[in-house]
């Protein structure tokens, strides 16, 4: 697992999302995990995406949260990406609400957990660019979140 285009699946990824909460967030974007066959389990996988979010922040700031953890429901590596129409209350490193979720579906095994490392720090390179994230705000299809993840700085595709 190397590159970002093997794991970003437009059928995970959902523009404008209505989602109420956080964890309404989080269970409708677990919802689109199992439709598409990479978790089976909703109830037992939210409650261990919880189980990691006692540990820490997953607000990163900016608007954006990577809520992650492993979980032994998870059949297939994945990410889940919501776009919301409206932001919800999150617990962030800046202390804004947060209207784009990016979840991670990770398998408890060891190799998987390895993934889960490469993933988050892909990601995280990513959303370090103020271009990516300005993309991912204006997204209008799945083809624009996953383009907004995949483009290099300057160049065309």
């Amino acid at each position: 697992m190397e590159q970002l285009e093997e794991v970003l699946d437009p059928r995970l990824i959902k523009l404008d999302l209505q989602a109420n909460s956080k964890r309404d967030a989080i269970i409708q974007l677990s919802e689109l995990l199992k439709a598409a066959d990479y978790i089976n389990d909703v109830p037992a996988f939210v409650k261990d995406i919880y189980l990691r979010e006692k540990e820490g922040i997953t607000g990163i700031g900016d608007g954006i949260a990577i809520p992650h953890g492993k979980s032994n429901y998870v059949t297939k590596v994945g990410v889940a990406i919501g776009i919301l129409n409206t932001p919800v209350t999150w617990e962030t490193l800046d202390g804004k609400d947060v209207n784009i979720v990016i979840l991670f579906a990770v398998s408890n095994n060891t190799e998987s957990a390895r993934n889960q490392l490469k993933l988050l720090s892909l990601f995280a390179a990513q959303l370090g660019h103020d271009a990516v994230v300005q993309h991912l705000k204006h997204a209008t299809t799945p083809e624009d979140v996953i383009a907004a993840f995949t483009q290099k700085e300057g160049s065309e595709r």
